[in-house]
């Protein structure tokens, strides 16, 4: 039996546990709004979330250039298009197709832009999908890109109920759909234990959704199971998948109507490009009589693999410091985008023989990303460029030949007099953990209030990237601001995150305990100037750090959390977590998790940090029920914490970028108070 005083915060909108929330909002908003400072904090942050000078990064489909757009006069946001002639220019002429503030207006719904998928080839028509306060729940529309008009049910259009559903064009009157449907044939849930499509359907516009064919089913059980169609000229073919975990997945081909196992290890990254079988194996995989780690990336001949044949050719192999981030194709390139102790490098193959193939107008000392390529047609390439102190730059070109820059956003912060440098620091078992300081170097010597942020899991690596509000509203007052490297992420490769799954999740709050420590050690900060700020897995962190580690800091910004480890597989999207974390329900994985649950390790006794705890009441991805019981049980045991709730925003905690703005000023308020007046 749970005897959890606090299960009834779990209401995500019940009265009871809103007025609870709106007694703990007034007083944290009434304090750290008060001062001018708070103003000029947030009218820093909207000044850069809403300029008109930053890029608009576009997507080609067809002859357009896609651009999703946000701005002080369209806070809801405008998807427009252009041709690639003007966007070259310094004023695009832009072709507004979705105005979502007027749609919002008309319709009285908070509705956020959740994304869009244009049909393959014809490209006038749009499957668009809307949230209602940014939820991950969407309902689904279908757009006429040329009529400017919704499609409605009536006039055959594919629409979809609110829900966490797939949606992919097979052709023009044709999708592939996973969705809360009403009925399933096999009388099965039609969503997985962790809320997501457990079926996939074939629907044919003009018929009934629930009368639409099932083509491809997971279990219960699953994270999620859907199809999809590789439209690729020449080379069209459906696929099946069914997510088993968090990392693992079972991959079919539809070939002559029945489902073909595609035989990659499970917990693989795996893609299909013609005819070409790219996998890079998350665990060690021995292969045709070779055992490769983890890392490695292998092209295959796909219609032999299919048929048997393991022959294949080591694209990338992985060292000691360079792991392989991401790749993409072009036409004739395959576009490879490696870390070299978290240094970016891009590498570019050609087709077919796979050899080393130049291109120029690459910067130095940035963190290069692919942005968009165009494959099926051209050698067209998209790429990005930054670091902590170089604004972002958008490249393009051809994958052949060269790029240059195409647009870039102007700086933010005075960066002439700050400087990057990268430490390591050791963990309790000797490996050695990078992280990035980044500071004024005119600041004066001695500590200064630094913050320290991190998120270490899901393999998400945390590479130099420029941050124009901590810029303004940290680095340019004299902070520093510090990204840890820490375990969980996949900055040297997958075993950097595979070793701190379930029983080795320590090793996160390890690493991130060490970094903390080296700052203070090296004379940066103090530990009364030393913040740490993280949200969602990073939130976990937070409450990790407070918990078990809370010597160590002067203050702690803990967002959209994981809290309650004993019950996150329960809440929301919480299962489908299971394969990082465990299993709080199995004796054994439970041993683990609850050395560090942050929950239930709140002690009366102990002293803790300055603590501002935010979250969003729409998040259906992280319960928001976590945040709310840490709170009650912190003030339940006498301990002061500041609470923040906003009542929209889905798991990025803000709907629009004057809640973000909003929510960022509250943070940065709070560290100044804090961290920031310690050496005062």
């Amino acid at each position: 039996m749970d005897t959890d005083p606090h299960l009834w915060l779990e209401d995500v909108t019940g009265e009871q546990a809103l007025a609870w929330v709106r007694e703990r909002n007034e007083p944290t908003v009434a304090d750290l709004t008060s001062s001018p400072r708070f103003d000029r904090l947030r009218e820093e942050a909207l000044e850069v979330l809403d300029t008109d000078d930053k890029i608009p990064y576009v997507r080609r489909r067809g002859d357009y250039l896609y651009n999703f757009w946000r701005d002080a006069k369209n806070p809801k946001g405008l998807w427009r298009r252009t041709t690639a002639e003007s966007y070259r220019t310094p004023e695009p002429e832009w072709d507004v197709l979705i105005d979502v503030d007027e749609l919002a207006r008309s319709e009285d719904e908070n509705w956020v832009w959740a994304g869009v998928a244009l049909c393959f080839g014809s490209y006038d028509r749009a499957l668009v999908s809307l949230s209602r306060g940014g939820a991950d729940a969407s309902v689904v529309r279908e757009f006429d890109v040329l009529t400017r008009d919704w499609v409605t049910p009536e006039d055959g259009g594919f629409t979809l109920p609110e829900a966490k559903s797939s949606v992919g064009w097979i052709d023009r009157d044709t999708v592939y759909v996973g969705t809360d449907f009403a009925r399933t044939p096999d009388g099965e849930p039609a969503l997985t234990t962790s809320g997501y499509p457990r079926t996939a359907r074939r629907w044919e516009r003009g018929t009934a959704l629930d009368e639409a064919p099932t083509v491809f089913a997971g279990e219960v059980t699953d994270v999620a199971a859907g199809a999809a169609f590789d439209h690729t000229p020449g080379f069209e073919r459906h696929f099946f998948s069914r997510s088993t975990d968090f990392f693992n997945s079972l991959n079919y081909e539809l070939i002559d109507g029945v489902p073909v196992l595609i035989d990659v290890p499970t917990d693989a990254h795996f893609s299909v490009r013609r005819d070409f079988l790219t996998v890079l194996p998350r665990s060690e995989w021995t292969v045709d009589g070779v055992t490769h780690p983890a890392g490695t990336l292998l092209v295959f001949d796909y219609p032999a693999f299919l048929a048997g044949d393991r022959s294949h050719r080591v694209l990338f192999a992985p060292d000691a410091h360079t792991s392989l981030q991401d790749y993409a194709f072009t036409l004739s390139r395959l576009v490879l985008v490696t870390l070299h102790d978290v240094a970016t490098r891009v590498e570019l193959r050609t087709l077919g023989d796979w050899e080393p193939a130049p291109i120029s107008g690459l910067p130095e000392l940035a963190t290069l990303a692919v942005i968009d390529t165009d494959p099926d047609e051209t050698d067209e390439i998209w790429l990005s460029a930054s670091s902590f102190t170089q604004a972002p730059s958008l490249l393009s070109g051809d994958a052949t030949s060269a790029v240059s820059v195409v647009k870039s956003t102007p700086e933010f912060f005075d960066a002439a007099s700050v400087s990057t440098r990268q430490f390591f620091a050791t963990s309790d078992d000797g490996t050695q953990i990078p992280y990035f300081v980044v500071m004024r170097d005119d600041a004066g010597d001695g500590p200064r209030p630094t913050l320290l942020y991190g998120y270490g899991g899901f393999e998400n690596s945390l590479t130099p990237g420029y941050s124009a509000i901590a810029g303004r509203n940290w680095i340019s007052h004299g902070g520093i601001y510090v990204i840890a490297n820490i375990r969980g992420g996949g900055e040297y490769g997958p075993q950097w995150h595979t070793q701190a799954r379930k029983a080795g999740r320590h090793l996160v709050y390890e690493d991130f305990a060490a970094v903390a420590r080296d700052l203070v050690d090296r004379g940066l900060t103090t530990t009364e100037q030393l913040a740490a700020q993280g949200g969602s897995n990073g939130g976990l962190l937070m409450g990790v750090m407070l918990t078990s580690y809370p010597e160590l800091f002067g203050a702690l910004v803990c967002q959209v959390p994981l809290i309650d480890m004993k019950r996150y597989h329960l809440l929301l999207a919480g299962a489908s977590w299971m394969a990082e974390y465990g299993d709080p329900d199995d004796p054994e994985e439970w041993a683990f998790i609850s050395e560090y649950s942050p929950y239930q390790r709140v002690s009366r006794d102990a002293r803790y940090p300055h603590l501002l705890v935010t979250t969003s009441t729409r998040d259906d991805r992280v319960h928001p029920g976590h945040a709310r019981k840490l709170v009650a049980r912190l003030e339940e045991m006498g301990h002061p914490v500041a609470y923040y709730e906003n009542i929209e925003g889905g798991h990025g905690g803000a709907a629009d970028n004057a809640q973000a703005a909003f929510k960022s000023a509250l943070a940065y308020e709070f560290l100044w108070r804090t961290v920031g007046a310690a050496g005062d």
